[in-house]
Protein backbone atom coordinates (compact mmCIF):
# COMPACT_ATOMS: atom_id res chain seq x y z
CA UNK A 1 0.00 0.00 0.00
CA UNK A 2 1.35 3.43 -0.97
CA UNK A 3 -0.17 6.79 0.01
CA UNK A 4 -0.41 9.50 -2.67
CA UNK A 5 -0.24 13.13 -1.57
CA UNK A 6 -0.23 15.17 -4.80
CA UNK A 7 -3.88 16.20 -4.25
CA UNK A 8 -3.32 17.86 -0.87
CA UNK A 9 -3.80 21.62 -1.23
CA UNK A 10 -6.75 22.70 0.95
CA UNK A 11 -8.75 21.41 3.95
CA UNK A 12 -11.12 19.33 1.78
CA UNK A 13 -8.25 17.58 0.01
CA UNK A 14 -6.23 17.31 3.22
CA UNK A 15 -8.99 15.09 4.65
CA UNK A 16 -8.83 12.71 1.67
CA UNK A 17 -6.47 9.77 1.88
CA UNK A 18 -5.53 8.38 -1.54
CA UNK A 19 -3.74 5.05 -1.66
CA UNK A 20 -2.42 2.68 -4.29
CA UNK A 21 -3.46 -0.69 -2.86
CA UNK A 22 -1.27 -2.90 -5.03
CA UNK A 23 2.22 -2.83 -6.41
CA UNK A 24 3.08 -2.09 -10.00
CA UNK A 25 1.96 -4.63 -12.56
CA UNK A 26 3.88 -5.73 -15.67
CA UNK A 27 3.40 -2.29 -17.25
CA UNK A 28 4.80 -0.51 -14.18
CA UNK A 29 1.52 0.92 -12.84
CA UNK A 30 -0.77 0.06 -9.94
CA UNK A 31 -4.32 -1.09 -10.68
CA UNK A 32 -6.22 -0.80 -7.41
CA UNK A 33 -6.76 2.51 -5.59
CA UNK A 34 -8.68 3.60 -2.54
CA UNK A 35 -9.88 7.07 -1.57
CA UNK A 36 -11.01 7.59 2.01
CA UNK A 37 -12.52 10.57 3.78
CA UNK A 38 -14.20 10.85 7.18
CA UNK A 39 -16.76 8.05 7.52
CA UNK A 40 -16.41 6.83 3.92
CA UNK A 41 -14.11 4.84 1.62
CA UNK A 42 -14.32 4.08 -2.08
CA UNK A 43 -12.13 1.73 -4.07
CA UNK A 44 -11.69 1.51 -7.79
CA UNK A 45 -9.72 -0.74 -10.06
CA UNK A 46 -8.17 -0.04 -13.42
CA UNK A 47 -8.00 -2.58 -16.22
CA UNK A 48 -5.56 -5.26 -15.13
CA UNK A 49 -4.11 -7.38 -17.88
CA UNK A 50 -4.59 -7.62 -21.62
CA UNK A 51 -8.26 -7.43 -22.60
CA UNK A 52 -7.73 -10.20 -25.15
CA UNK A 53 -6.61 -12.51 -22.32
CA UNK A 54 -8.57 -11.40 -19.22
CA UNK A 55 -11.51 -9.43 -20.64
CA UNK A 56 -12.61 -6.05 -19.35
CA UNK A 57 -12.06 -6.05 -15.58
CA UNK A 58 -11.61 -2.41 -14.63
CA UNK A 59 -11.93 1.22 -15.57
CA UNK A 60 -9.68 3.07 -18.01
CA UNK A 61 -7.84 6.37 -17.95
CA UNK A 62 -10.16 7.56 -20.70
CA UNK A 63 -13.24 6.88 -18.55
CA UNK A 64 -11.80 8.81 -15.60
CA UNK A 65 -10.87 11.68 -17.90
CA UNK A 66 -14.42 11.70 -19.32
CA UNK A 67 -15.78 12.26 -15.78
CA UNK A 68 -13.31 15.07 -15.06
CA UNK A 69 -14.01 16.72 -18.42
CA UNK A 70 -17.75 16.59 -17.80
CA UNK A 71 -17.40 18.17 -14.33
CA UNK A 72 -15.20 21.00 -15.55
CA UNK A 73 -17.47 21.63 -18.55
CA UNK A 74 -20.31 21.91 -16.04
CA UNK A 75 -18.40 24.44 -13.94
CA UNK A 76 -17.43 26.36 -17.07
CA UNK A 77 -21.10 26.64 -18.07
CA UNK A 78 -22.09 27.94 -14.64
CA UNK A 79 -21.16 30.65 -12.18
CA UNK A 80 -17.72 29.15 -11.41
CA UNK A 81 -16.22 29.53 -14.88
CA UNK A 82 -12.63 30.76 -14.74
CA UNK A 83 -9.31 30.65 -16.54
CA UNK A 84 -7.90 27.91 -14.29
CA UNK A 85 -10.80 25.57 -15.00
CA UNK A 86 -10.55 26.34 -18.72
CA UNK A 87 -6.86 25.54 -18.83
CA UNK A 88 -7.34 22.35 -16.82
CA UNK A 89 -10.20 21.36 -19.13
CA UNK A 90 -8.05 21.95 -22.22
CA UNK A 91 -5.27 19.81 -20.77
CA UNK A 92 -7.65 17.01 -19.81
CA UNK A 93 -9.07 17.01 -23.35
CA UNK A 94 -5.53 16.87 -24.73
CA UNK A 95 -4.70 13.94 -22.45
CA UNK A 96 -7.84 12.10 -23.55
CA UNK A 97 -7.11 12.73 -27.23
CA UNK A 98 -3.53 11.47 -26.84
CA UNK A 99 -4.63 8.29 -25.09
CA UNK A 100 -7.25 7.68 -27.79
CA UNK A 101 -4.63 8.25 -30.50
CA UNK A 102 -2.33 5.74 -28.80
CA UNK A 103 -5.16 3.18 -28.69
CA UNK A 104 -6.02 3.70 -32.37
CA UNK A 105 -2.38 3.27 -33.36
CA UNK A 106 -2.13 0.08 -31.27
CA UNK A 107 -5.30 -1.21 -32.95
CA UNK A 108 -3.85 -0.48 -36.38
CA UNK A 109 -0.69 -2.41 -35.44
CA UNK A 110 -2.76 -5.31 -34.05
CA UNK A 111 -1.31 -5.07 -30.54
CA UNK A 112 -4.19 -3.40 -28.66
CA UNK A 113 -5.32 -5.55 -25.73
CA UNK A 114 -1.91 -7.22 -25.40
CA UNK A 115 1.28 -6.59 -23.45
CA UNK A 116 3.17 -5.93 -26.68
CA UNK A 117 4.61 -2.40 -27.07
Amino acid sequence: MRELTGHKVNPANDLLTVEAMDGPGPGGASHNYRISWPNNTRSFEFQNGPIAEVGVNGITHEAVLAVLIDRLEGFQSGPFANEYNERALDNLKTAQALLQKRTRERMERGVEGTHKP
